[in-house]
């Protein structure tokens, strides 16, 4: 979604820009062009292979990039270590990148024989491998559901159980031929993979990728400079709709009980949200990328509010 990311960015010469999720640098390429020949661009990933191969294809644009490993719900300790205030935008652009998907050795796809893995840094936390092998049924099945919303989510904890006692679940393909085992036959054509749901729900407590965008959206718009403005790019419904109640939440005004005629509170909406309906990527882009299908963005203003002084 390259063209709407720019149009609802609006990226500036000289303006400061954050890429909180730069994975293949497609976006940071982007702004940095759209900046010319003065606009930083901090780009933040906790995937060090993301970063190393960043480093290299923008290497041309020299100093006007600053690259930082972390997850982007870490951006106000990285900011203060950069003596960076405020920024003029932000983007986010969640979820696993394709060169995760289609590094069989990361873990994150069912297609492909691979580690169980799918941590985005595999230096830290637990892999999806440890959680399948030790959390009980039912903490697997939340895990299903809560994240994956996967109907099916009791049978194929149960299942997992049961068959991990005989062999332990070591490789990606392992646990996707388990559940296609598991999930009842669809009476007409799949639209998806039985796994994805699955797969999708462990990469996301793995990362704790959730908490990450809960904690990211309460720091990201604190940061923005007024007229600043944070662009999301979501991929899962849960995602986008904690996206869409943080930008209504901030962008509401009078918070006072109905009954009363004058507004009592004062309360200010903090931002301008820019996108009234959800902006989904074209039919043509879709057919280049079929990712972009399920890419949902959604884009927010920084307003002045009384007694702020940022510029």
């Amino acid at each position: 979604m390259a063209d709407e990311v720019l149009r609802f960015l609006e990226p500036q010469r000289g303006g400061i820009y954050l890429d909180g999720t730069l994975g293949g640098a497609g976006h940071a390429r982007l702004i940095l062009e759209a900046t010319y020949p003065d606009g930083v661009l901090i780009g933040m990933d906790h995937d060090a292979a993301a970063l190393a191969a960043a480093k290299s294809s923008l290497a041309v644009f020299g100093d006007r990039v600053i690259l930082r490993q972390g997850n982007f719900s870490d951006m106000d300790a990285h900011l203060d270590f950069l003596e960076i205030d405020l920024l003029d935008g932000i983007l986010l652009d969640l979820g696993v990148s394709s060169h995760q998907l289609d590094s069989a050795e990361r873990g994150f796809s069912f297609r492909e024989e691979g580690p169980l893995d799918m941590r985005m840094n595999p230096a830290t936390g637990v892999s999806a491998a440890t959680v399948v092998a030790e959390a009980e049924a039912g903490e697997l099945k939340r895990i299903f559901r809560e994240y994956g919303e996967e109907r099916w989510a009791g049978k194929i904890a149960r299942a997992i159980v049961m068959d991990r006692e005989q062999t332990p679940f070591l490789t990606t393909l392992q646990l996707a031929d388990l559940i296609s085992r598991v999930v009842p036959a669809s009476k007409g054509p799949q639209r998806i993979h039985p796994a994805t749901r699955v797969f999708q729900a462990l990469r996301i407590h793995v990362n704790g990728e959730l908490e990450s965008l809960r904690a990211g959206l309460d720091t990201a718009w604190k940061r923005l400079k007024t007229g600043g403005r944070l662009v999301v790019i979501s991929f899962h419904s849960l995602e986008d709709r904690m996206v869409k109640q943080t930008f209504r939440a901030l962008a509401t005004g009078c918070i006072c009980p109905r009954r009363l005629a004058v507004c009592a509170c004062g309360h200010q909406p903090e931002v301008r949200v820019l996108t009234r309906k959800a902006v989904r990527a074209t039919e043509d882009e879709i057919n280049i990328n079929p990712r972009s299908r399920s890419a949902v963005l959604r884009a927010m203003e920084k307003l002045p509010v009384k007694g702020n002084q940022n510029v």
